[in-house]
């Protein structure tokens, strides 16, 4: 019978690295941003604030680790070209539409990341300039998906994309911290947002049947 190899020590680190993660989003949704110090995220993980600095060097590395775990962007690039080889066929508006409907799903329930994008829009932070790299990611494997498919087109899709995930981020946030309806149409409803991913949908048919030869 072999030997079972000791592991404490390492599953020790490991527990305690996702008890600082962890904490991260508990401080983020109790304070806000401006409450992320050493203090608050060894506090609420239970843990020494040593080991913040033993285990990632610095609170913003390891804010920084939280988010891209988090973020919608840095987790979709994760695989992406597999998924846009199982797609080639269907073409890049589909691949790009289920992108875009999902980040209304996945950014509308997620209340920490709500706060971290508020945070990235009102103050410059090299964490957040961090995390946006990691997003373009995506968007370098993506778009010559898409250039190959609509070469010759008189089509900016790049532009187009930012306006619709701009526009995703905006609306949710509006309908996550006002009572009052945009443009007539409660965002708070399942109806209302399911209006938001038609006119998604409709955009993007208008923006690829549209695109006229160069």
């Amino acid at each position: 019978m072999a030997r079972k190899v000791y592991k404490g020590e390492k599953n020790n680190k490991e527990r305690t690295m996702n008890k600082l993660i962890q904490a991260v989003g508990i401080v983020i949704e109790k304070y806000g941003y401006t409450g992320l110090n050493i203090a608050n995220i060894a506090s609420e993980a239970g843990v020494d604030r040593k080991l913040i600095s033993l285990y990632f060097g610095t609170v913003d590395n390891l804010v920084e680790t939280y988010i891209k775990g988090k973020d919608y962007w840095v987790g979709a690039s994760v695989g992406a070209m597999e998924m846009l080889a199982k797609t080639a066929n269907a073409g890049s508006r589909e691949f790009l539409e289920n992108l875009l409907i999902n980040q209304i799903d996945h950014f509308s329930k997620d209340e920490e990341m709500q706060k971290v994008v508020l945070w990235q829009i009102s103050e410059k932070s090299d964490i957040m300039s961090h995390v946006t790299q990691s997003r373009e990611r995506l968007s370098s494997l993506f778009f010559p998906f898409s250039d190959r498919e609509l070469a010759g087109k008189d089509v900016d899709l790049r532009a187009v994309s930012s306006l619709l995930v701009a526009g995703i981020y905006y609306l949710v946030l509006h309908a996550k911290s006002t009572d009052s309806t945009f443009c007539e149409i409660d965002l708070t409803t399942e109806e209302g947002m399911d209006r938001i991913k038609n006119a998604v949908k409709t955009v993007l048919k208008q923006t690829y049947d549209g695109a006229k030869d160069k």
